[in-house]
């Protein structure tokens, strides 16, 4: 059996890691509210969005735009595909990081010509760890999305699918489902399919003409980036969010771990130092009988 000093050392170091893993789940839930008001305020603007290249492709089918343009004519072995894949800047999130990482090693072993661009800088560390080279970074943190972030990545994304320097964009991120699940997702970013913006139902009978000033074209051209804007941004905070919820549950299961120590060390103390005092009084009845 361990001495009471162990013990009690034992149980110092066990209390200072309880206090750490409870104010990282503290701190984490803190993190994972703000960021879903965030998103939740943003929402309905990239969503009018939607819904308005939705009436586009409605009331113009025969729109020819270069966003839709899936390149059919480049077979699939020469297809330029780029993958933006999005993890944490820290660890003591669980599986987080590696089920993001490992989707994305999966991704690009069945791409013969695939780019990387990485965000967060456990992808980073990990990508080059394994001698896997990373064709763009987004540097800034992936902590505290926000639009303006989503907005310099839309802009780099858009820039090299228009030069044609990549035909498929794709981003890599976790999306919360619910706070028990996480789901690691591959989202098509360009080009646009038609399919992703379902008609919405007419609110009025009549029938309208609708006239885009100055074309249809020019209207698309300020819209997409917005769009894609928006779902780099969604993708930035469901990954976030994810992270947040998945440090909060390994840092409770930590925290539980902790106390059930505690309990336990406890326990061995209390025993320890009741067998020290029965030896103690064992010791002074045995030198009175002695000393008799």
């Amino acid at each position: 059996m361990a001495s009471i000093k162990e013990i009690r050392t034992h149980i110092k170091s066990v209390e200072q890691t309880l206090k750490i893993t409870n104010a990282m789940f503290l701190i984490s839930s803190s993190n994972l509210q703000k960021a879903r008001k965030q998103l939740t305020d943003v929402e309905p603007y990239f969503q009018k969005i939607s819904t308005t290249i939705s009436d586009i492709l409605h009331h113009s089918p025969e729109i020819n735009h270069k966003f839709f343009d899936k390149r059919t004519h480049i077979p699939p072995e020469k297809r330029k595909i780029g993958y933006i894949v999005i993890t944490g800047d820290k660890g003591l999130a669980g599986a987080y990081n590696h089920n993001i990482l490992k989707l994305a090693e999966q991704k690009l072993s069945q791409s013969a010509n695939a780019s990387l661009f990485v965000v967060g800088q456990v992808g980073r560390s990990y990508f080059m760890e394994h001698g896997m080279p990373i064709d763009g970074e987004f540097l800034y943190t992936a902590q505290n999305p926000n639009v303006g972030r989503a907005r310099d990545m839309a802009e780099t994304m858009l820039d090299l699918f228009q030069r044609e320097q990549l035909d498929e964009v794709y981003v890599l991120f976790t999306r919360m489902v619910n706070s028990f699940q996480m789901e690691p997702t591959v989202h098509k970013l360009l080009p646009l399919d038609p399919d992703a913006f379902p008609q919405e139902e007419e609110i009025t009978s009549y029938n309208r003409d609708v006239t885009y000033v100055p074309s249809v074209k020019a209207v698309m051209d300020r819209l997409v980036p917005g769009y894609v804007k928006g779902d780099l941004f969604g993708a930035l905070v469901q990954s976030y969010c994810s992270e947040q919820n998945a440090r909060m549950t390994a840092m409770k299961s930590s925290s539980d771990n902790a106390r059930d120590m505690l309990q336990t060390l406890n326990l061995s103390y209390n025993r320890a130092r009741q067998t020290a005092i029965t030896q103690e009084i064992t010791e002074v009845v045995g030198g009175a009988q002695a000393a008799l």
